[in-house]
């Protein structure tokens, strides 16, 4: 199961440029979850059955784990953080809402190439695709895994486990919370 994390404690009700995004975030990938939220009683009820908790070294992720892991012991794994999101060099007068900038980085990072030095999209692939074969592994070994991360990541490796014909079960896409379960080829 590829769970998104929480909602971050970081307001997207701003026009940022260009410059002003880098900064937002890089803010966001050092935020904590917004208080007063909990995860979905479904999700939790999940987790407590999981043989395998994993989650992103990011604090939203972090966090989102706790809540569901009822105390139980996690790892934590660099290799699921999200993948980066540089946002094109446009001028300063362009101003639009974080969202409109996630959008818009992503889709020159996946389509252009537009990396700015950090990890490329092909790096982020690799990294994608090493991380579905592990949690295969541990899957294979009759471990039931609950992976808490981000969402354009998690997409990334549910593309590599699709790639290795294991089926999309359950969607509820990638709003904060939400859960993808896939299960293994017969």
């Amino acid at each position: 199961m590829l769970v998104r994390h929480g909602e971050p404690d970081l307001s997207r009700k701003v026009r940022l440029a260009a410059s002003q995004y880098r900064a937002f975030w890089a803010t966001y990938e050092e935020t904590g979850l917004k208080a007063g939220q909990a995860p979905p009683a479904e999700l939790k009820t999940y987790a407590q059955s999981a043989d395998f908790l994993v989650s992103s070294t990011r604090v939203r992720a972090i966090e989102s784990a706790l809540h569901i892991a009822d105390g139980r012991v996690f790892e934590r794994r660099q290799d699921l953080i999200e993948a980066p999101l540089p946002p094109p060099r446009l001028p300063n007068w362009v101003r639009l809402s974080p969202s409109t900038w996630g959008f818009l980085a992503r889709f020159c990072w996946w389509f252009f190439n537009h990396h700015e030095g950090q990890e490329t999209r092909a790096q982020a692939e690799a990294r994608a695709d090493a991380a579905a074969l592990s949690l295969i592994d541990a899957a294979n070994s009759g471990k039931d895994v609950l992976v808490l991360a981000h969402g354009f990541f998690n997409f990334m490796i549910g593309r590599a486990l699709r790639r290795r014909g294991w089926r999309l079960a359950r969607s509820e896409g990638y709003k904060y919370w939400s859960m993808r379960r896939f299960e293994a080829p017969s």
